[in-house]
């Protein structure tokens, strides 16, 4: 099993403001039409975005749109494709992509110029594929990318060990973040 880092929510960060504004916590798909596992971390995941406004970082949500015609779910303009209601949302950072890689939203690849972006924490669903693709494209580019590893799922939970180690193995650093 994976080795992870833990952060305590409460504890002040030694880095300076310019350093934390290039930071980033990305929310990954959680919304309506992920009916497997995700209120299991969602409660997680609202306290990692408490904890990245505590840090003074970005907060992101990325959406997926499937825009395939024989879709049924993550329809453009549906109530599947809307972010979950129980998610905290602090931000208007909200980005549509139609392909798993988030990277590849403009809008989201402009935020990330833009503001300087270059260390991110990820969370969210499917860690066997939106997650996956979006943190190995991330490495590729040469960001730095943490996966909050009790803040992903999957469709298929029993997957979740063999993706966190496919996410060391990529380079990413695995994180916990202890709630007090």
């Amino acid at each position: 099993m994976a080795v992870s880092t833990a952060i305590s929510i409460h504890v002040a960060s030694s880095l300076n403001n310019k350093d934390m504004q290039t930071k980033a916590l990305v929310v990954i798909d959680i919304q309506n039409d992920i009916t497997k596992h995700y209120r299991d971390i969602v409660n997680n995941i609202n306290a990692a975005i408490d904890w990245a406004v505590s840090e003074d970082m970005h907060v992101v949500y990325i959406k997926h749109n499937n825009i395939t015609a024989s879709t049924r779910t993550f329809k453009p303009g549906t109530r599947g494709e809307e972010l979950a209601p129980e998610l905290k949302v602090v931000s208007d950072n909200i980005f549509v992509k139609t392909k798993s890689n988030a990277l590849t939203s403009e809008a989201f690849a402009t935020f990330i110029a833009e503001n300087g972006i270059t260390e991110f924490y990820v969370t969210g669903a499917d860690a066997t594929g939106c997650v996956k693709s979006t943190c190995f494209n991330m490495r590729k580019a040469g960001y730095m990318v943490h996966v909050l590893s009790d803040y992903v799922t999957s469709y298929d939970l029993k997957k979740l060990p063999e993706m966190l180690a496919y996410y060391e193995k990529q380079g990413c650093e695995l994180i916990t973040i202890k709630r007090k």
